[in-house]
């Protein structure tokens, strides 16, 4: 990266940018962005959990611990 800035006479932060703006024009743009969702937690297995099924999850677990203690 050093030899090709100095070749041109940039800085390296420069030959980064360039890079970058170039890069950039290579992705097409999309009219309508989609919106950031919130990623849901990952369980066991790498399966993806929806949040809304971890509490009853934990419950389960939970009164399987207690079961076992009696």
């Amino acid at each position: 990266m050093k030899r090709i800035a100095n070749e041109r006479d940039w800085s390296v932060a420069e030959l980064i940018r360039r890079g970058m703006e170039a890069y950039l024009r290579t992705i097409p743009d999309t009219e309508k962005k989609a919106e950031w969702v919130m990623p849901t937690l990952r369980g066991s297995g790498g399966l993806l959990k929806d949040l809304a099924d971890i509490h009853p999850e934990a419950d389960t677990v939970e009164k399987r611990y207690l079961n076992a203690l009696r």
